[in-house]
């Protein structure tokens, strides 16, 4: 791994809870009622009016936020504004990408943008793997983001925020409005700590917009568009409950697993992804615990219409929302005071005094790869190429059971390997891997494999499946054609240090 990045020096993993930061949380500038409005309307006429007044310079650094996911089109249509401005060298700083930003290759091509610091995927992800970015990007989680703004790792100095409804103050939330994408807690830190920012809305209210989840003391300006984008794209195809019947078994077997195992009990907590599969074992989860009489004390989100269901039936007194991954979502938080607004904050931050993550009882995850030692992947493939974000998934690693829910092997490659192609997340916090072909119980946790001894599920070493699944695909893939001597992305444990990097693919 290198020893600096993009000009600055790093610190390379220490190992799990073996490094702890020293110094104090950074600040933004002092500012002044002097600068802005007394009557409190901060709104300019158009977007390069806003950057124009915030200071655009080039070689900044600009944040942006994913709520809307797919469908969101403030950020390319921002990036087009800088362009036309003639500012090169910026430094994008995403909570997340998604294919919808591969307009923004162009603006790599030509220099407007120097590199991307957050999840790079799809189209954006292959475009670094192939060593087309000018520096290197940098992955991190969600709380990692956050953790790198409070800590002054990454000095924001303009951060745009996308808002479904905002008044002329810049008090903003993402419940409503005709793009409403249900919260805005990733902005929240950007909102903070930033020099300087923007808020973009569709939906412009008289003061105060109630209620906001962004505070207008915290902004500059505000700037009305059409349109935010389109918001029924924060619905994926990874958000769909699947229809595969091996998913569908490996949905079974953990909503069983987690019933043997004595985590669904009353009171208890979980959190499962939005992915297909964790999508249908939530259902089953359900079933199960409705049928037993069972209620949950709460639900981490990602909320899906699946865990609103829970949350209405009363299988669950709160749901702790990170970000909304449907309309139902959206129109929950809005209505049911119980579907609570979180940020990476409270959830994920692992420079802050605890959080949410670690308190959790059952965490259910998806990955790439994991190999024989437990360790996992989720930001390539074994073709080496850079496509997924890392998002909440690192975080999640230390609820009190980590279970990774994945498919043996997809198109005939195998999904457990001998080593991880990019390391993401150390094996030792990673405790279940469940697949269609069996469940592998961590050989350190041996409170489970006597809890689960007498079960009637397959558990096997992971050794076993592995064997079984290459001799059923004919053997271990070939190894993708690498240029060893060219990172284009390292990623970023939780507490900041390096664990890994990806090197360029060659074509």
């Amino acid at each position: 791994m290198p020893t600096t990045v993009n000009g600055k020096k790093e610190i390379p993993f220490k190992g799990v809870n073996k490094y702890k930061p020293k110094g104090t949380k950074t600040s933004p500038h002092i500012s002044s009622c002097i600068d802005y409005p007394e009557d409190g309307n901060k709104v300019v006429k158009n977007l390069r009016e806003a950057l124009k007044k915030a200071g655009l310079k080039d070689g900044m650094t600009i944040s942006t936020h994913h709520h809307l996911r797919n469908g969101d089109a403030v950020t390319n249509q921002l990036f087009d504004t800088i362009k036309s401005m003639g500012i090169k060298g910026i430094r994008w700083f995403p909570s997340a990408s998604f294919p919808v930003h591969k307009h923004l290759i162009k603006y790599l091509e030509d220099g407007t943008i120097h590199h991307i610091e957050g999840s790079m995927n799809g189209p954006l992800g292959r475009y670094t793997s192939q060593g087309k970015m000018n520096g290197t990007g940098v992955l991190r989680s969600h709380g990692g983001r956050y953790q790198a703004i409070q800590d002054g790792e990454v000095k924001i100095d303009i951060a745009v925020i996308a808002a479904p409804t905002a008044d002329p103050f810049g008090n903003a939330t993402g419940d409503r409005g005709p793009s409403a994408c249900g919260l805005l807690g990733f902005a929240l830190a950007d909102s903070e700590y930033a020099e300087r920012v923007i808020v973009v809305t569709d939906n412009l209210v008289p003061f105060p917009c109630i209620p906001w989840q962004i505070q207008g003391n915290n902004v500059d300006h505000v700037v009305e568009v059409n349109s935010l984008g389109d918001s029924s794209k924060i619905v994926s195809g990874t958000t769909q409950v699947t229809k595969s019947p091996d998913r569908l078994l490996i949905a079974e077997y953990l909503a069983q697993f987690v019933e043997e195992a004595g985590i669904m009990k009353d009171g208890f907590s979980f959190q499962a992804g939005a992915g297909g599969t964790t999508l249908a074992f939530a259902i089953f989860l359900k079933e199960k615990m409705k049928k037993k009489g069972i209620k949950a004390r709460f639900i981490r989100g990602g909320s899906t219409k699946y865990l609103v269901e829970m949350l209405e039936e009363g299988l669950t007194d709160y749901i702790l929302d990170g970000q909304t991954f449907d309309l139902e979502g959206v129109r929950s938080m809005r209505e049911n005071t119980n579907h609570v607004n979180t940020s990476p904050f409270t959830s994920y931050n692992f420079h802050g005094k605890g959080n949410f993550a670690s308190m959790l009882d059952c965490v259910v995850l998806g990955a790439t790869e994991v190999d024989l030692s437990f360790n996992a992947n989720v930001v390539t493939h074994s073709d080496g190429y850079l496509l997924h974000g890392i998002g909440g998934w690192q975080n999640c690693l230390t609820s009190k059971c980590t279970i990774l829910a994945i498919p043996s092997f997809r198109d005939r490659i195998p999904v457990i390997v001998d080593e991880v192609t990019t390391l993401v997340g150390p094996g030792e916090l990673i405790d279940v891997i469940v697949t269609e072909r069996g469940i592998a119980i961590n050989p350190k946790r041996k409170d489970l494999l006597k809890i689960m001894k007498k079960s009637d599920l397959p558990i096997k070493p992971i050794e076993e499946i592995y064997n079984e699944v290459n001799e059923l695909c004919g053997g271990k893939p070939a190894k993708p054609k690498i240029n060893k001597n060219k990172v284009v992305a390292v990623i970023k444990w939780v507490d900041g240090t390096l664990i890994d990097s990806v090197v360029e693919v060659e074509e």
